[in-house]
């Protein structure tokens, strides 16, 4: 019996192919509410508490957006706040959905740029993002949600960033938020290096790279992470992290009283501690049947968990890392970044 069960159904996909997206790019499902109980009917029996999503891509794509949120809420013993993430595709062309949204007292949203509309449009996948992210801004803001930029940073829209230094600052939008009693914020980061993101490490961003940041987003996003140097937001290089785990022989168990598991619209299950793949796979709800996709879990049977707990750090950084590598990672962003090499590799 788990402490918590978290499970998210990719009912329905999403409309962007983004390029820094950590779970990957799947096919878009079109998956019933019967698809979503029987779900949820099977992971009851292993928890007594239950969180049910519809989705793990983008939420409230679909039409039915207020069904599928109140259905989650009835499946589920608790159910967390909206997240701060929503549909921008949705947000412009469904009025009734910022009013929806702040009646369920969101406060901030998440929005994500690359640049201007050449560089946004490229890393989201879609024609006219860009404007579409400029135009849900603006709703927001007419709805007294604020929003909060993120943007991903490579080598080749590190030049952008002054272009949104002025963006942000010709659309006022600190004094606008605040006009109404919210709190404009924005960060950058590199991200993660693993799904889609992966395919990104030739022009991952560098120590040198850190110097042609705006000081105004500097601040941000050290406000953001609670930080004292946008070095420490961006990590360390690979070389530092190979000379440290060259040396480490420890090995980890991924397994948790509190599992949060993705399952994709054919009902494969994966754990959400990295994109689902076919290392990742725990087995299917429908042929394998739950018994076996949870003793999968805690048997740490799939490759992924196998090869996490039997091979020592330094065998992975030896075998996957670059030792000379001056790209920026986050300690466990470049763990999972040398296990996802190594399992496609051995496996």
């Amino acid at each position: 019996m788990f402490t918590r069960i978290t499970v998210c159904l990719d009912m329905f996909g999403y409309p962007n192919r983004c390029k820094h997206c950590w779970i990957g790019h799947s096919p878009n499902g079109n998956l019933t509410i019967d698809d979503l109980k029987f779900v949820a009917e099977e992971f009851r029996p292993f928890t007594n508490c239950l969180t049910v999503y519809d989705w793990y891509r983008e939420p409230d794509f679909k039409d039915n957006y207020k069904e599928l949120w109140d259905l989650c809420n009835r499946l589920s013993d608790i159910h967390e706040k909206h997240f701060e993430l929503i549909s921008v595709w949705r947000i412009v062309r469904d009025k009734e959905y910022v009013k929806w949204l702040s009646s369920l007292g969101l406060k901030k949203v998440q929005l994500t740029l690359f640049g201007g509309q050449e560089k946004t449009d490229f890393y989201t996948g879609r024609k006219n993002a860009y404007n579409e992210i400029l135009e849900a801004i603006e709703i927001l803001l007419e709805n007294k949600i604020s929003p909060r930029i993120q943007i991903f940073v490579n080598k080749d829209n590190i030049d952008e960033l002054p272009f949104i230094e002025n963006l942000i600052k010709s659309l006022d939008l600190e004094n606008r938020c605040k006009s109404f009693g919210g709190e404009f914020s924005l960060f950058l980061h590199q991200g993660s290096c693993d799904g889609e993101n992966e395919k990104l490490y030739p022009i991952r961003v560098t120590s040198d790279d850190l110097k042609k940041i705006p000081q105004t987003l500097v601040e941000y996003t050290l406000k953001h992470f609670n930080k004292s140097s946008i070095e420490e937001v961006f990590g360390k290089t690979e070389q530092a992290l190979y000379e440290e785990l060259i040396h480490d022989h420890s090995t980890a168990s991924y397994v948790s009283e509190t599992p949060v598991f993705y399952i994709d619209n054919k009902f494969n299950v994966y754990p959400n501690v990295a994109p689902p793949s076919p290392a990742r796979l725990l087995g299917n709800l429908k042929t394998d049947g739950i018994e076996t996709v949870l003793a999968n879990y805690t048997e740490n049977k799939s490759i992924s968990q196998h090869i996490r707990l039997t091979v020592p750090l330094c065998n992975l950084v030896e075998s996957q890392g670059d030792c000379k590598s001056q790209r920026l990672f986050d300690k466990e962003d470049y763990i999972e970044y040398l296990l996802n090499k190594y399992c496609r590799k051995y496996s």
